[in-house]
């Protein structure tokens, strides 16, 4: 990311199959980081939860719903970054 935007080096994007998915999604990152001891810095959507966002520092997290991901587009507004394969 940080060639094509100056705050963060990577950029997370995944899809929950539903609101308490994304919220179970967005838990377990913060979960699994507090035991490493790292804090989120901000979490914005929780409420709703059909978009999460974790502002890790040099890392955002953008959980979505299925509408909510298509609806926004991050991954064509976007495209210019690299990606970097993920296993399954």
């Amino acid at each position: 990311m940080r060639k094509v935007a100056n705050f963060c080096d990577f950029f997370i994007v995944c899809t929950g199959t539903s609101d308490r998915h994304v919220k179970a999604i967005a838990d377990g990152i913060d979960d699994g980081l507090y035991l490493q001891g790292i804090k989120t810095r901000r979490a914005s959507g929780r409420k709703d939860s059909r978009w999460v966002i974790l502002d890790l520092g040099n890392v955002v997290a953008h959980i979505f719903d299925r509408d909510a991901r298509e609806f926004y587009g991050l991954d064509y507004l976007w495209q210019e970054a690299k990606a970097v394969p993920w296993p399954k």
